[in-house]
């Protein structure tokens, strides 16, 4: 395309230069040489388009008026039209290609090769390809992570900054989770295999964003819909033009000439482009500040948004719950190891932060969790399964409820009066025990709540399935409005009170892609928190913010909003331009190459104002850069 632009320009060169410098020959092999190289390549996409999706494109409107041009006599303006829409056309796919590639670049950054260690110890480089899920890799300082996985040793730093956008190192230990494609920067690092390389969270970003790009908004379907209907139009208006121009008493040659001028003048290029280049250009660029959008409905759905609604466990809170006391029903010996003993077996089949912080308390003090098998979760209750003495559970007093268990006794009444959450932990309908677990804010919830409210979000709301203790004081020290906090949650209350925000105008939901799925579809945006490496979060919101900063969210609706400016921008500017080139053309007998510099001159325009969208960094609100 580059090397086709590149001869239509020097044949406009040759044929200007004999037309007004020193005549010769030389000019109509420019010509001759503009006509190949940038109509017929132009001539072939119309027709191919024409024969094979039944539609009339913009190529075919710049063939017919550059050969009208040649049949009455202006061979030059003709050429200087296709020269300047084959540049147009090449500037276009630059400025496409760049929103692509920032995106796609991500693949370079993928180690070809990861040392594996073998059963016996040894350690061999092999394809990264190869790895399968289960295997253990080494990571040396410097190298970067071959594949998705979890630490077995070390201790250590990891830039992120290519999967989350975290400008910072992320400090790691064993039992936490590492992403391919970032840099282990100062330890050495075993790591187990979690995902084969094409399951990868690069892999699944460059999938989500290849589908995101592919995805229309809904401007882009009008704009591509109002290109193709206008089109006719413009063929047909230019054709009327022409018959009325001769009614009038014109000469064929003065019609046509003014038929093409407002053939090229009333051409949409510029309408067309100017949505794609903005919607490209900002997907890009919030991917490289580690929120990926899937597709340009959801970015502009998020610039509607006014109402937010958040869970709490995971998203407004680190999940990184700490025991902070321990009540065992028993008056013999090691009574509270068994009880911690069992509720940590059963609590190891659960993803849950609340089962991850009795797992890591059961640790610490040295304590074996117990074989428990058969374990099912109940959502928003808890979970039960069974060991060799028979049925256990743990979970809140709804799940207590539904085992038939009474909560009665000063220990228990003693843990429900603190505003901590407390899990509850029996066999059949016999109470054994508790554990009361508390949670704390993570440290940018609040720079990001008070961001979104600084923009003018007009409601932030609180949905959790803890008590309301619990939510009162986690709520009160993020700045939400008793009224505001809802508490004792099933997933269907979140999902009616979702509804219920709907109501009054655009909602997004913002939950941690697992628990929340179905409030997270009933929102008009789902947005997941912290989705890196989470096939479940990738795969229902319509927003994923990969890393657990929360004043990503007010960056990404800035964007979204900015977005919906410069579309305003490029779709005004666009439609102005071409009302004044065709009135112009029609009154004022515009001449055929200012129609001609007029209308490429904006189609250049908007897509240079579009990919400004590139530009600009995602900032977070909590002060870091992010892209």
């Amino acid at each position: 395309m580059a090397a086709l632009t590149l001869a239509s320009l020097f044949g406009v060169a040759l044929a200007a230069l004999s037309a007004f410098v020193v005549p010769g020959p030389h000019g109509a092999f420019g010509l001759v040489l503009v006509y190949l190289a940038g109509g017929v390549p132009a001539a072939l996409r119309a027709l191919q388009a024409l024969w094979s999706e039944r539609v009339l494109d913009i190529d075919l409107l710049m063939v017919i008026a550059a050969v009208a041009a040649a049949a009455v006599g202006a061979p030059l303006e003709g050429a200087v039209l296709l020269a300047l829409f084959s540049l147009s056309s090449t500037l276009e796919q630059r400025a496409m290609g760049r929103a692509r590639r920032a995106v796609e670049a991500l693949m370079a950054l993928r180690p070809d090769t990861a040392l594996r260690q073998g059963a016996d110890g040894t350690v061999a480089e092999v394809p990264v390809a190869d790895l399968v899920p289960g295997e253990v890799v080494v990571l040396r300082p410097g190298a970067r992570v071959p594949v998705d996985g979890v630490i077995l040793d070390g201790d250590g730093a990891l830039d992120e900054a290519t999967i989350t956008g975290e400008s910072m190192p992320v400090h790691k230990a064993p039992g936490a989770r590492v992403f391919e494609a970032t840099v282990n920067l100062n330890a050495v690092l075993t790591v187990q295999v979690a995902r084969a390389v094409a399951d990868s969270t690069v892999a699944r970003m460059i999938a989500l964003v290849t589908e995101a790009q592919a995805a229309r908004a809904p401007s882009e379907r009008f704009s591509e819909w109002f290109g193709q209907r206008y089109t006719v139009a413009v063929l047909a208006g230019s054709a009327l033009a022409f018959a009325v121009f001769l009614w009038l008493g014109w000469s064929p040659h003065d019609a046509l000439y003014r038929a093409a001028t407002l053939l090229v003048a009333a051409s949409p290029c510029a309408i067309v482009i100017s949505v794609p280049a903005a919607i490209l250009s900002a997907l890009a660029a919030a991917a490289r500040g580690g929120v990926l959008f899937k597709g340009g409905a959801a970015l502009e759905t998020l610039a509607e948004v006014e109402t937010f609604a958040f869970d709490k466990t995971g998203t407004l809170t680190t999940g990184r719950a700490e025991v902070t006391e321990v009540v065992a029903r028993g008056n013999e010996p090691g009574d509270e190891a068994v009880f911690l003993s069992l509720i940590a077996g059963l609590e190891a089949q659960s993803e849950h932060p609340i089962a991850d912080a009795i797992r890591r308390h059961v640790t610490g003090r040295g304590l074996v969790p117990a074989e428990v098998h058969d374990v099912e979760t109940v959502p928003s209750e808890g979970i039960a399964g069974r060991d060799a003495q028979g049925p256990l559970w743990a979970g809140n007093p709804r799940m207590a409820a539904r085992m038939g268990a009474t909560l009665d006794g000063p220990d228990l009444a003693a843990l429900a009066d603190t505003a901590q959450t407390v899990v509850y932990f029996g066999r059949g309908n016999r109470v054994l025990g508790a554990v009361s677990v508390a949670d704390r804010p993570r440290e940018t919830s609040a720079a990001g709540l008070a961001a979104l409210r600084a923009e003018g979000v007009t409601t932030l709301s609180m949905m959790t399935g803890d008590r309301r203790a619990v939510a009162l004081r986690i709520g009160a020290d993020l700045g939400f409005a008793p009224a505001d906090i809802h508490a004792d949650l099933l997933p269907g209350d979140k999902v009616h009170l979702v509804g219920g925000l709907a109501r009054r105008g655009r909602v997004a939901f913002v939950g941690d892609g697992v628990n929340d799925a179905a409030a997270l579809a009933r929102a008009d945006v789902g947005i997941a928190m912290g989705a890196a490496g989470s096939e479940v979060a990738l795969q229902a919101a319509d927003v994923a913010l990969l890393s657990e900063d929360m004043g990503r969210l007010a960056a990404a609706r800035r964007l979204a909003r900015r977005t919906r400016r410069v579309i305003r921008q490029n779709l005004i500017f666009a439609m102005g331009m071409m009302v004044l080139l065709v009135t112009a053309s029609l009154f004022l007998s515009l001449p055929l190459p200012l129609a001609v510099i007029g209308h490429e001159g904006g189609t250049v325009l908007v897509v240079l104002n579009g990919i400004r969208l590139l530009a600009d960094p995602i900032r977070s609100d909590t002060g870091k850069a992010v892209a």
